[in-house]
Formats: C-alpha cells, sequence, structure tokens
C-alpha cells in the first residue's frame, strides 16, 4: 500500500497545481524525487507533527488540497487537537494518510501502535474513514476521493487481503448464508473467511466509513445476529448501525482490538493472535454466538 500511495500521491501532485505533499520525516526516500521537483508543494516538515498539521490547514485555506503523510499514532493521538480544531472545526479539506495501522510496527512497542485511530476519528463530525484492503482499493478511495472536498483519513497497513474488492456500495457481499451476517472491515477478511468455511453465514466487507448512517437498504441480516469484526478498537461500525439496530430486533456481536495497552514485543501477527485473531479463535467465537 506505502508504494502505491507514493505513485498515486506523486502522480496527483505532478498533475494538480491545488495538490500538495506534507511529510512528517516519514516517506520522505519514496518521495525523493517529487520532493526535488516540486520544493512549494511538496515538503518534508519534519517531526513536527502538529505544526504539519497547521501547515496544511493553511495550505486549504488557501486553496490547496493537502495530503499529509506520517505514523498513525504520531499524526492522530499527537496531533488530535490540531485535526480537531483546524480542520474538524473549520470544515477544511485535507488529507490524512497514515501508515502503520494497529501493530505494524510491533516491534517498537507500545509508542508505535495506534489501535485508537478510527474510533478517535469517528467523533470529529463530518470524517471519511478509509480502512483499504489492498493496495488496489488504496488506490481506487484515494484518487476517487483526494479532492473530494472533505476530510478524509486514510489507514495503510502492511496486513493486506489477497484480492480487492472495489464496488460503488460500501457494504461488499463476500459470501451468502442463513444462520448470521458477518460484517468484516479492512485488511482481515482473509482470515475471516478462512475461520468461517464451514459456517451458513453471509459475510460482508466493509472498507469506507463516511460519518453517516450506513445504508442497509435491500441488505437482510441473517438470523438477527450481527458479528462486526474491526483491526482496531471496536465501535465505529456499530456507532452507523444505530438507527438500523433501533428498528430492528438484532443481536451483536463485536470483535475488535481490546482495549489494553501491550506491555510485549513481537511481530504483528503475533499481536493478532494473542488478541484472539487467528482464525481457530475467530471460528470459536462466531460459532458460539449464532450456535449450532
Amino acid at each position: 500500500m506505502r508504494k502505491e500511495f507514493c505513485e498515486s500521491a506523486s502522480e496527483i501532485v505532478r498533475k494538480n497545481e491545488n495538490a500538495a505533499l506534507l511529510l512528517g520525516d516519514i516517506g520522505v526516500f519514496g518521495f525523493r524525487q517529487l520532493l526535488s521537483e516540486f520544493p512549494l508543494r511538496a515538503i518534508n516538515i519534519g517531526i513536527l507533527e502538529q505544526s504539519m498539521v497547521g501547515v496544511a490547514a493553511g495550505l486549504s485555506l488557501a486553496g490547496f488540497t493537502p495530503i499529509v503523510h506520517t505514523i498513525a499514532p504520531f499524526m492522530v493521538e499527537r496531533a488530535l487537537e490540531q485535526i480537531k480544531i483546524d480542520f474538524g472545526y473549520q470544515r477544511l479539506a485535507g488529507n490524512f494518510v497514515s501508515v502503520g495501522a494497529s501493530f505494524d510496527y510491533a516491534a517498537l512497542g507500545c509508542t508505535h501502535h495506534c489501535p485508537a485511530d478510527i474510533s478517535i476519528l469517528s467523533d470529529i463530525p463530518g470524517t471519511n474513514l478509509f480502512i483499504p484492503g489492498t493496495a488496489g482499493e488504496f488506490e481506487h478511495l484515494f484518487r476517487s476521493n483526494w479532492n473530494n472536498g472533505k476530510l478524509n483519513y486514510f489507514r495503510l497497513s502492511e496486513n493486506v487481503n489477497s484480492v480487492s474488492y472495489i464496488s460503488k456500495s460500501k457494504l461488499q457481499l463476500v459470501k451468502s448464508g442463513e444462520s448470521a451476517t458477518v460484517i468484516v472491515v479492512g485488511p482481515i477478511i482473509d482470515r475471516v473467511i478462512e475461520s468461517t468455511k464451514n459456517l451458513d453465514l453471509d459475510l460482508i466487507y466493509l472498507n469506507n466509513l463516511g460519518p453517516e448512517e450506513l445504508d442497509f437498504s435491500g441488505i437482510e441480516i441473517k438470523g438477527k445476529k450481527v458479528v462486526i469484526i474491526e483491526p482496531y478498537y471496536s465501535g465505529p461500525v456499530l456507532q452507523r448501525m444505530s438507527s438500523y439496530l433501533e428498528s430492528n430486533d438484532l443481536r451483536v456481536l463485536q470483535i475488535g482490538i481490546p482495549r489494553k495497552f501491550l506491555t510485549n514485543y513481537g511481530t504483528p501477527e503475533e499481536h493478532y493472535s494473542s488478541l484472539g485473531f487467528a482464525p481457530r479463535d475467530l471460528y470459536q467465537r462466531i460459532k458460539g454466538f449464532i450456535g449450532d
């Protein structure tokens, strides 16, 4: 995904005089040519995340569409006030593209973890949240939305799906069944497909969370049971189903990253497995919820 981001963002800056790229000392090598070609519109701000967001807001006010890039915890958690006030409150347009996802930098410890990013930004009104599962999905979402006049957050991950799911519909049916409906977000659907291959259920994929309610028209929650699986702190999808849940008698199981600090080190896969995201663990939890 990072390679695709470099290619897409570089092309956009080259072809659009209103596009600007700001780096927080991350991705500098990948953008080295662009930084040289466009020193006034492609700038490495350095390890100054709050200032970087402020500069991006100034560019947005001046008619540019900024593309801001750094590691997720440094962008979302360190510069949250600037994103909230400079962009959210003033309703400015801009694109925040992170790397690191929840535990991509697992070997560097808790300072580089960020399972809270989607939940945090969900609380800034008007924010679009994109959680692509492949480089192809990112390219489609980024090129289609970078200049939409809104505040956008793109969450890049080293963990990718084997298949790209690209559709105009946010809710994409991957598998049909009758016992329950499972909604999966972003780059974990392969392990969910593996864990549910012997279960009779609908599997729906989602990589695009806007600020509005999800549209469930034409979709039936099978067995009146819905499982929501998110690769970050649970909540954003359920939040966007509130009206639907109020008008339907449904049981809900949320599976997400537990809200706790991880003090051990290891690989991303070791972290996910220890948190119950191994296919066998997912199978047991889903099967236990939907019953025999």
